[in-house]
């Protein structure tokens, strides 16, 4: 029983290899067939970050959580070159939105878990670093009010979006803050569960003030078309 134990912890990781094979490679060549050669490249980089970067830096630095964010804010990238076929601003513009979430999002989650994460030997910021842990969840908490308001300069949306968005962008950068200032267990509570509805609350409002692609060439053709019956 004992060899046979010792024989299935080292088939583990084969298994676990062999599923990630068996699922990632037909992904991708139907990302790049079906879709685009773009988005499979995109869909072949995360599973890359995630596998080879992410996942090993956790045990040796907190630059896991940065590579973490870069990985999470691959996907809606995904989806703009999916629909679109090239990587345009809009595109960056919803990573960025992404990478800036997940920082009050994980490093809130990551603060009531600080003893477990130490004893399994995960550096992250709220074990080795907690002071940087609050500040850079309050910077970035900060930096989506920043996008919200660079949404409409890149055309992605109107300018109701800013507007409309700024009070919940506020509010996670409240609690941002009074994570920042009070670093209890009950104020990154707070924090974690408002960025659980803030996310889809924001990308919900993006999508309603969404500006229409080829608004801009409307005008020039109907004037076109005037100019020609007349």
């Amino acid at each position: 029983m004992a060899v046979m134990g010792f024989c299935l912890s080292l088939n583990l990781p084969l298994h676990a290899v062999s599923f990630a094979l068996a699922c990632g490679i037909p992904g991708i060549a139907l990302l790049t067939v079906a879709v685009n050669p773009l988005t499979g490249f995109l869909g072949a980089l995360n599973i890359f970050l995630y596998t080879c970067c992410y996942t090993p830096l956790k045990r040796h630095s907190i630059s896991n959580t940065w590579v973490g964010a870069v990985v999470g804010a691959i996907p809606p990238v995904m989806g703009w070159t999916a629909a679109t076929g090239c990587l345009e601003p809009g595109a960056l513009l919803m990573g960025g939105f992404l990478y800036c979430w997940q920082f009050p999002h994980f490093n809130a989650l990551s603060w009531n878990l600080r003893e477990d994460y130490s004893r399994g030997g995960y550096r992250m910021m709220s074990v080795t670093h907690p002071a940087m842990c609050k500040r850079v969840a309050l910077r970035h908490s900060l930096g989506l009010i920043g996008l919200s308001t660079l949404a409409p300069v890149l055309d992605v949306t109107t300018w109701t979006f800013p507007v409309i968005s700024l009070p919940i962008n506020l509010y996670i950068s409240y609690l941002a803050f009074r994570f920042y200032r009070q670093g209890d267990r009950g104020s990154a509570r707070k924090l974690f569960f408002c960025s659980l509805w803030h996310l889809p609350m924001l990308l919900l409002l993006a999508l309603t003030c969404k500006k229409p692609r080829g608004e801009q060439e409307a005008p020039p053709t109907a004037a076109a078309a005037l100019a020609l019956q007349s």
